[in-house]
């Protein structure tokens, strides 16, 4: 198996895919079996990657103490009380948002159109629907963490 990082010609997404060989990536491409996942374009390509050499075998890796670590990364400590504090702002602010349940589209485009009044809401639905949303100018947005449904905890 071989990983290959692909770009889309159409739109510029970057994405990765596992193909048999090298070839196998050429004669599916060539067969048109090759699309980007985000907006179905055939005009795919292999984007620039950096190669995986895997270092020599007489040489063991580095215990994870010695493994240099990006300066500007946060600890794994000071990583949990960042999303800690992100979840805290966000059950703060959905505290005064109505969940609708699996009704979000509805209840989205509704209040949009003038036929309901306008409140803070919060649900589920679809990327298909999301995106449809988006297209129709409704104002919505993804929540950064999941949310548990009302009364649903022991």
């Amino acid at each position: 198996m071989i990983v290959f990082d692909l770009a889309c010609g159409k739109a510029g997404h970057i994405f990765e895919v596992w193909f048999g060989s090298s070839a196998d990536f050429e004669d599916q491409k060539k067969r048109g079996l090759v699309t980007c996942p985000y907006c179905g374009s055939t005009a795919v390509d292999k984007a620039v990657m950096a190669p995986n050499v895997a270092p020599k075998g007489n040489k063991a890796a580095p215990p994870v103490s010695e493994v240099p670590v990006a300066a500007n990364l946060p600890s794994p400590s000071e990583f949990k009380e960042m999303i800690g504090k992100l979840a805290e702002l966000q059950a703060k602010m959905l505290e005064k948002s109505d969940f609708v349940g699996t009704h979000f589209a509805d209840e989205a485009r509704a209040m949009h159109v003038g036929d309901i009044e306008a409140r803070p809401i919060h649900g589920q639905t679809t990327a298909d629907e999301a995106k449809a949303l988006i297209e129709e100018g409704v104002p919505v947005a993804p929540l950064l963490l999941p949310v548990r449904p009302p009364k649903t905890d022991n």
